[in-house]
């Protein structure tokens, strides 16, 4: 008789139906047994090799006399049939159709074992063919995700290496801002160290000229403005400073970042062109279990941009303080230029007053020499007459001591006896006139050598303050640096 069955899809979740006459293995029928697996669970490990060792024994079944039947199992041990080795030759244990039974019951499971191995080929095939494509399907979606985390590393990375690029080129520009600075800072050492020589050279002026005028005013307000501007450009310096410190560290962290991301970058291309026959591919157990990770996408790609917006700000901040210092120097510079020309037209205005006074002096000096040498000669020629009026002051008194020796009645009180007297008289009158007028001229005389005196005094004290204002403060003065100097340009 041939069996024939279907190959349906194997269920597993129910137990084999038992036939209801099963015999138990009789030592004749051994051979039918042998070989047969028993089923065990598997293991589901991926990480083992495909060894089907692994998953299967090699069961050999060594037939038994085990009573399985119903009727052997109210048999008690007296009761049970002796081995054959101790049965008499006309002794049977089954019947005919109990063999025929039996073998059919074989024939029976041995179907049945055919149909449950081929559903489980059928099925373990199916099996393998969908695992596969799931395997790859899992490979392929994961080379797609670990190309696109690549390309968002490569992203990141052009972000970096252009805003690294911008900082760099920032701190450049801050750095020759910073050093056109100190220049600046050290072209008004010069200035202020003139201006302050010129207040100590004009402490010098003698005299009158030792005045508070608008140079001394000017020459102040030149040293405030200047330390001022020191004051500012050095607030400006400290700025500097901070900002290409502040510029560096977010440059560190950045080129820190783009590191970070070269590693990154070089491990994922790797794992990305990694195949299943490449070389280096290895087992790894339990490290599907280890998360390493610290950050997910979000708070990577925040990171990154954290970084390149702190870099944007502190750009944008440092363009700020350049263009800060930019025009501060400008407007130091017109500060220092303007104050500077306002002192030196101050100074060529005092230096021409004290020129026409100096002229002044010495034009009056020279009259006043001329005016001592006129009254040195009429003194002489006061004296001269004063001199010259002894002779006739002698003739009168001479006379009138003559006529008093005339005798008796001609001592006459005549005209000329008047007249001898009234001469006397004017002579007399005329000498203290004329030594009255000798006492003014000397007296004029000494005014005179006095003012002179003064007039000397006063033009040297001008010609002192000419030198000092013309020579020495506007020498110093040629030296002031431009202003592309003042800018901080060499």
């Amino acid at each position: 008789m041939e069996l024939v069955g279907s190959t349906l899809t194997a269920t597993y979740a129910h137990p084999r139906p038992t036939p209801a006459n099963f015999l138990p293995a009789i030592s004749t029928m051994a051979s039918s047994y042998k070989n047969r697996f028993p089923h065990y669970s598997l293991t589901h490990s991926l990480s083992l090799p495909w060894r089907p060792s692994t998953y299967y024994k090699v069961a050999a079944i060594t037939p038994t006399l085990a009573p399985f039947s119903k009727s052997s199992q109210g048999l008690t041990q007296s009761k049970m049939l002796p081995f054959v080795s101790n049965r008499t030759a006309l002794f049977t244990r089954y019947t005919p159709d109990d063999w025929y039974r039996s073998n059919l019951t074989n024939y029976k499971e041995s179907e049945m074992s055919r149909h449950s191995a081929e559903r489980l080929r059928v099925d373990t095939s199916r099996m393998i063919q969908d695992k596969d494509q799931q395997t790859r399907k899992t490979q392929t979606d994961t080379t797609k995700n670990l190309g696109e985390r690549v390309n968002d590393i490569v992203f990141w990375k052009s972000e970096l290496n252009h805003e690294i690029d911008e900082m760099i080129g920032e701190t450049n520009a801050l750095t020759d801002m910073k050093k056109r600075l100190e220049r600046a800072l050290a072209e008004t050492e010069g200035p202020l160290q003139v201006a302050q020589e010129c207040l100590l050279h004009r402490e010098k002026r003698m005299g009158i000229d030792l005045v508070h005028d608008d140079v001394e005013k000017q020459l102040l307000t030149e040293v405030d403005i200047i330390k001022s501007c020191q004051e500012r450009m050095k607030r400006h310096l400290d700025k500097a400073i901070a900002q290409l410190a502040s510029d560096r560290a977010a440059q560190h962290e950045l080129e820190k970042d783009l590191s970070d991301k070269q590693a990154a970058h070089r491990i994922d291309d790797k794992c990305h062109h990694l195949r299943n026959t490449s070389d280096g591919i290895s087992y790894y157990r339990g490290v599907e279990r280890v998360d390493a990770t610290i950050s997910v996408p979000e708070s990577w790609a925040k990171f990154t941009d954290d970084n390149i917006l702190r870099s944007q700000s502190e750009r944008a901040a440092s363009s700020k303080l350049r263009d800060d210092i930019e025009n501060l120097l400008v407007v130091t510079a017109n500060e220092m230029w303007n104050q500077f020309n306002r002192v030196n037209v101050a100074f060529t205005n005092r230096i021409s007053e004290t020129a026409d006074a100096k002229n002044k002096i010495q034009t009056h000096l020279a009259k006043t020499l001329q005016e001592i040498f006129q009254t040195e000669m009429t003194i002489a020629a006061i004296r001269k007459a004063i001199r010259d009026k002894g002779p006739p002051l002698k003739v009168a008194h001479t006379r009138l001591d003559e006529r008093t020796r005339r005798p008796n009645v001609e001592l006459c009180r005549d005209s000329t006896q008047l007249r001898l007297v009234n001469e006397v008289h004017e002579i007399d009158d005329t000498i203290q006139s004329l030594q009255q007028r000798l006492r003014d001229a000397e007296d004029t005389l000494q005014m005179l050598v006095h003012t002179k005196s003064n007039l000397e005094h006063d033009l040297a004290v001008k010609a002192n303050s000419l030198f000092i204002d013309q020579e020495k403060c506007m020498g110093m003065r040629k030296t002031f640096p431009n202003t592309l100097r003042l800018v901080g340009y060499t």
